[in-house]
């Protein structure tokens, strides 16, 4: 999915992706009022959207859950701004931006302190074949997949069918998974994170169903959860997991280098791009995390060579969720298919 630009190279293509990060360090500054802006009109309608499918409940339960599914697209949008405060990005004081994150914490049912480590673990880690299993969504070489018993294969490819991956997988993991400090069990400070939003979130869901009965669980803050969770499992799914992205062994793997080439630049409708806070850009937030989700337009504005640098649309996506082995050899990410037919 790496297309190259059909005009003549200008001076920043012989950039590495180290000089990039240089280049990019002019756009990690937050705007206050900006920030305020988007966290209110993200909230302010999730809040608004959840009191009418309330309100609408003794009307149609069909109105209900259409308006409840309609909002999962601002919870997205309110963890895509949860995921710029674990990054330092969204305020200019980290203070509160740690505090903006564990109150929305509490409504996309993610741990903060928690996810804000895992995270960046992804991040200090991602396209290492030696540092693999945090933060991120298994991939085995085709090398290590052979090498398996028929059992662990199983095992695997149950583990990579979209069925579960997109099936089961999201609610498995904000419902369930997010209730422990999975990866950090050995720290007071996780176990602090996860009890104190599983408390927050228990207080939440018991004066809801005081409030409302099962009803409002079941047909407002369940479909609104899962869908939000589900479209945010592809999205990050798509982000890394192409054809053409990059895994290197950790001899050989350097930071920028898979941040620019492992991630993708997907491409959506500006409706879809909104909702998802342009968490499409992905290459750019990989190469600086730094810089707030708002001002990633920015960038590719700037520099032509970004916008045009691993340009994956939602068409050519959907073909990512066949693709489960790294081929070392070929440096392609490939199914099982064509794997069995290259390796045998």
């Amino acid at each position: 999915m790496k297309h190259t630009p059909d005009f003549p190279p200008s001076p920043d293509s012989t950039k590495s992706a180290r000089d990039w990060v240089k280049t990019l360090a002019a756009y990690r500054e937050p705007n206050q009022w900006r920030s305020a802006f988007e966290l209110t009109v993200s909230i302010v309608p999730f809040v608004i959207l959840w009191g009418l499918a309330w309100w609408s409940m003794s009307i149609s339960l069909w109105l209900t859950l259409a308006i409840s599914v309609f909002n999962a697209l601002f919870l997205l949008r309110l963890f895509t701004i949860q995921h710029d405060c674990g990054h330092g990005a969204f305020f200019k004081q980290r203070a509160l931006s740690d505090w903006v994150g564990r109150v929305i914490g509490v409504l996309t049912l993610t741990p903060y302190a928690v996810w804000r480590r895992t995270h960046s673990i992804h991040h200090s880690a991602a396209g290492n074949l030696g540092k693999r299993g945090i933060g991120d969504i298994l991939t085995l070489t085709v090398r290590e997949y052979n090498a398996l018993s028929r059992y662990e294969r199983l095992k695997y490819r149950l583990y990579r069918n979209p069925i579960i991956l997109f099936g089961f997988g999201p609610g498995y993991l904000f419902l369930l998974q997010n209730r422990l400090p999975f990866g950090l069990m050995n720290s007071a400070r996780y176990w602090i994170s996860a009890m104190g939003t599983n408390l927050a979130i228990v207080a939440a869901l018991g004066a809801i169903w005081y409030f409302g009965g099962f009803s409002a669980l079941l047909l407002i803050f369940l479909p609104t959860t899962i869908l939000a969770a589900t479209a945010g499992m592809w999205l990050f799914y798509v982000q890394h997991q192409f054809e053409d992205t990059h895994w290197s062994t950790e001899e050989d793997w350097q930071l920028h280098d898979a941040a620019l080439e492992g991630s993708s630049h997907y491409i959506m409708p500006p409706v879809l791009q909104w909702f998802s806070a342009n968490i499409g850009i992905h290459h750019v937030h990989h190469l600086y995390s730094r810089i707030p989700f708002y001002r990633l337009t920015e960038v590719l504005r700037d520099h032509a060579e970004l916008a045009q640098a691993n340009r994956m649309t939602i068409a050519e996506s959907l073909s990512c969720a066949r693709l489960h082995l790294w081929d070392a050899e070929r440096g392609q990410l490939l199914s099982f298919a064509q794997a069995r037919a290259i390796y045998g």
